[in-house]
């Protein structure tokens, strides 16, 4: 682990889970001043104050210090102890966003992890759970990490604002990851999904997967999109309908992309028709975009090479997201690793958006919960 160095210093709301996660890893204090300062209602959200129970949760001995407006937060990381837990989500946001940190943190848990998340499973903003599973946890896989407890499951659905979904993630331990050559997209052979309804018509499902096959169709036959239809308990508190598709490359790299319709009572009612269609098109622009991981995975496995051992790791990506080039800074100040970034042309590569080819060392980090003997 890295040794504590000094306290890191960061202001404003932006890139809290970044920080926090990292922080922990690396064993380094945080500090995050100008919290929505001049906001009409400063301090944090509800939803980070989840996200910071949660750390707390999955670590033993951490000291968090908050101020009374909630625009200052101290951070000192403990001990990644895991073990089997339970944490209710805020509904604010869905839990893809307390489950992209959980995937980053799991691996390097004293013991392996188990946790049952309740809160809104799919939502417009976070990546969904669906989403999670088809992309995250093959991509897991491929630095070494797997057994038969890595899983994903959705016990029960929940849309905004009600949400009452219910996810169980089980994760096993790894002391170190296995370096990557990830480097060929390859070629896309088959195209899956989930189209999901709650608390509404069974039959929009039907609608929403002939609406998103009648674009698909015409690029490739093998496409097969299961509809998932949960009534009663497992429905969740709110209606609502969405589609969660993944192609999968020759090589074994999986892209995602979703759609979720309006919560109840906000904006403008949605048609299943359009949800898919519109679904199919922002699938057929990840394609496009490229790379071996899909742009809502990017920072996950920059993260994972530069935990692996001590040697060379290559992923070709395609351009880079916003939250992924701040997450480079980031590693840079907690880990001092430099990504050497290498453009590919056109020319060089196959065709759609301009290629990045990242390379890294690792820093041959491995848990601190292994017993000394």
């Amino acid at each position: 682990m890295a040794s504590p160095g000094h306290c890191l210093s960061y202001e404003g709301c932006n890139f809290l889970r970044q920080r926090l996660v990292l922080a922990t890893l690396s064993g380094r204090s945080v500090k995050i001043r100008r919290i929505r300062a001049r906001d009409e209602n400063p301090g944090i959200r509800d939803f980070e104050a989840s996200f910071i129970r949660l750390m707390d949760k999955i670590t033993n001995g951490s000291r968090i210090e908050i101020n009374e407006t909630g625009t200052t937060l101290y951070y000192q990381p403990g001990l990644l102890s895991g073990g089997s837990l339970e944490h209710d989500c805020s509904p604010q946001r869905a839990i893809g966003y307390y489950l992209e940190s959980l995937l980053c943190l799991a691996p390097f848990m004293k013991h392996p992890l188990k946790i049952v998340l309740r809160g809104v499973t799919n939502d417009q903003t976070d990546p969904s759970v669906d989403t999670l599973k088809a992309t995250a946890i093959p991509l897991l896989k491929k630095f070494g990490i797997d057994g038969e407890h890595f899983d994903l499951k959705i016990i029960r659905r929940g849309m905004p604002p009600g949400g009452g979904g219910e996810v169980v993630f089980s994760c096993p331990i790894k002391r170190c990851l296995r370096p990557i050559q990830f480097t060929v997209p390859g070629k896309i052979k088959r195209i899956r999904g989930v189209a999901y309804s709650v608390r509404v018509s069974p039959q929009i499902t039907n609608r929403i997967v002939d609406s998103a096959r009648s674009i698909l169709n015409k690029f490739i036959p093998d496409i097969y999109i299961y509809t998932d239809h949960l009534k009663g308990v497992n429905s969740g508190k709110s209606p609502g309908f969405g589609l969660s598709l993944v192609a999968e490359t020759t090589e074994g790299s999986f892209l995602g992309a979703e759609l979720a319709s309006n919560p109840q009572g906000q904006g403008t009612a949605v048609l299943p028709e359009d949800l898919g269609k519109n679904c199919a098109k922002l699938l057929l622009e990840e394609i496009y975009r490229g790379g071996c991981v899909d742009s809502v995975n990017q920072s996950l496995v920059l993260l994972l090479m530069t935990l692996g051992q001590q040697d060379v790791s290559k992923v070709l990506l395609g351009p880079l997201s916003p939250y992924t080039i701040e997450f480079l800074r980031h590693l840079r100040n907690f880990f001092q690793i430099m990504f050497k970034i290498e453009t590919k042309s056109h020319e060089e590569e196959l065709r759609g958006a301009e290629k990045v080819l990242m390379t890294c060392v690792g820093t041959g980090f491995s848990s601190l919960g292994k017993t000394i003997k």
